[in-house]
């Protein structure tokens, strides 16, 4: 679980790619929380894995993440 946004609301913790090294491999994550919903990762890969982690991020934000 993890806010969606952080420094205030100004940046997405959802991210399209990782530009530093993860603590978790993404292959490791079943679900993502946010306050804007669960994000069930389990057999996910490509679009579909990216569609479900969108739906958990804040709308502000949606776009950038397309």
């Amino acid at each position: 679980a993890l806010p969606s946004t952080a420094a205030r609301g100004t940046v997405s913790r959802i991210v399209p790619e990782l530009t530093v090294p993860a603590t978790v491999a993404g292959p490791l994550v079943d679900v993502v929380v946010t306050e804007h919903g669960v994000a069930d990762l389990t057999g996910l890969h490509g679009a579909a894995r990216a569609d479900a982690l969108r739906s958990v991020a804040d709308p502000a934000f949606t776009g950038s993440l397309m």
